[in-house]
């Protein structure tokens, strides 16, 4: 994987130090009810694009805030697709961004052929940078990591993912109903990829979302199972990148239970 994984770490951390230099003086506005964009959302994937491309100019780069390049790499024909995709959320945790609260991050990854081979996940305030190689182990700031030993839900730290506006008949609403007394406690973060990173890195136990993006789960995803950990889709069934919808756990154990959950509440989705 020749400078795959240098260039990806590159880009998250400069791109996530520029998101320091403008925190408190950008530009606001809403995508959707309650989806915020700011201007540093689209400067930190110029940022990342550019890192990129700069080392690998046959490469394609999809993103959070040019999500119609991910419409238009599927329409492409085999002979026109490039085997590499990179796959980036510059600015994940927008809205504790846009209130100055220090839990946001850039989410990379570098996709080929329907694998992920590197992702690189970086929390600026706290100068984190979570990497992770395919078959070859996930890290924190160069240090290995593992996910926890937990294996019964009542002794679980849960972080959990709601839509921008939740509704009463939410998927991940009735889960969390459901789980409420049979977890030890939950969290709502506000930025899906940490969630991830810190079910790799053995902060929390599960984790759970149903509407989040492939932006969101591309790196985070690879950093789990490179720490052991199991991600699926929510049936339990292989994870489908593309939909964005998980069930993360530490272990097999985890995620049975919290599989027996889902069927419980009878989440439809």
């Amino acid at each position: 994987m020749p400078g795959f994984m240098e260039t990806c770490e590159k880009a998250v951390r400069l791109s996530g130090r520029l998101l320091l230099e403008r925190l408190g003086t950008v530009s606001v506005r809403e995508k959707g009810p309650a989806d915020l964009v700011t201007e540093a959302d689209f400067a930190s994937q110029d940022m990342v694009r550019k890192t990129v491309l700069e080392a690998f100019p046959d490469h394609i780069l999809i993103g959070e805030e040019d999500p119609a390049a991910l419409s238009r790499a599927g329409r492409r024909t085999a002979e026109e697709k490039p085997s590499y995709r990179w796959i980036v959320d510059p600015l994940d945790g927008t809205t504790n961004y846009v209130h100055q609260v220090p839990h946001f991050s850039v989410s990379l990854a570098l996709e080929h052929e329907g694998q992920i081979l590197v992702g690189a996940v970086y929390d600026p305030a706290a100068d984190e940078c979570f990497t992770a190689v395919a078959g070859e182990g996930a890290w924190l700031n160069g240090r290995q990591i593992r996910a926890s030993r937990v294996t019964d839900l009542a002794h679980a730290l849960c972080a959990i993912g709601f839509p921008a506006v939740t509704r009463r008949d939410s998927p991940e609403l009735l889960l969390f109903l459901q789980a409420l007394d049979r977890i030890q406690a939950f969290r709502r973060t506000g930025s899906a990829s940490l969630n991830l990173c810190y079910v790799a890195c053995g902060r929390y136990d599960v984790a759970w979302s149903f509407s989040t993006k492939i932006w969101d789960i591309a790196a985070g995803t690879l950093l789990i199972r490179e720490a052991g950990g199991l991600v699926t889709s929510p049936d339990g069934g292989d994870l489908v990148l593309e939909e964005g919808r998980f069930l993360a756990a530490a272990n097999e154990r985890l995620h049975h239970q919290l599989g027996q959950l889902v069927l419980t509440a009878g989440v439809h989705l």
